[in-house]
């Protein structure tokens, strides 16, 4: 006979505290949010915008290869069990709901994808990669925006997408042979920074 080890509550919910942190660190860097005014409307003929660096820097976009990060023992369950958990032990660790906008949202599911890494074919991989829909469902589950904010997320997706002639639907496009990871940030990228105008 095999005997398992129980595993309780708090041991569930400490990875889901380490990413809750790491949003909790991000959001924190966010400037205050203003009111949605429109743009003014450039005169006809004059284009005088900024160079494409500072556009880049303004938006905080990182460009070039990803920094190598060193690959740190995971303090939560042994052997990276939490990662084959369902989605639902996620919501052990959710408090109350925190609205955050559409373009943050789009930042943090950028963000679940880097930390647990990418799949396709499915919300999630055995391992705990996520596919875009699956990090959203990761900051749904929690407590990081609702159902509105996660689907004017897709629809932005959807009209980049669309945009350079694609029929399929985000969550689809995710799933085709041949993407990869960088497929779908560079998605993401766009995504981020068509929502936020």
């Amino acid at each position: 006979m095999t005997t398992h080890a129980l595993i309780d509550a708090s041991q569930l919910s400490a990875d889901a505290n380490q990413l809750v942190r790491e949003i909790e660190n991000f959001l924190a860097t966010q400037p205050a949010r203003r009111p949605n005014l429109p743009a003014p409307k450039p005169a006809r003929g004059s284009f005088d915008l900024p160079p494409v660096d500072e556009l880049i820097a303004e938006a905080g976009i990182v460009t070039g290869p990803a920094p190598r990060q060193k690959k740190t023992k995971d303090r939560g369950l042994p052997g990276g069990v939490w990662r084959m958990l369902p989605d639902w032990a996620l919501t052990v660790r959710r408090g109350s709901r925190r609205q955050v906008t559409v373009t943050e949202h789009l930042q943090l599911t950028a963000l679940v994808i880097q930390r647990y890494g990418w799949c396709g074919r499915g919300l999630r991989s055995r391992s705990g990669r996520r596919c875009i829909l699956g990090a959203q469902a990761v900051l749904y589950r929690l407590g990081y925006g609702d159902q509105d904010t996660a689907m004017a997320a897709g629809r932005v997706m959807d009209r980049i997408l669309a945009a350079r002639g694609i029929r399929a639907h985000y969550w689809e496009w995710n799933d085709h042979a041949g993407r990869d990871e960088g497929d779908v940030l560079y998605l993401l990228r766009e995504a981020i920074q068509t929502a936020g105008q």
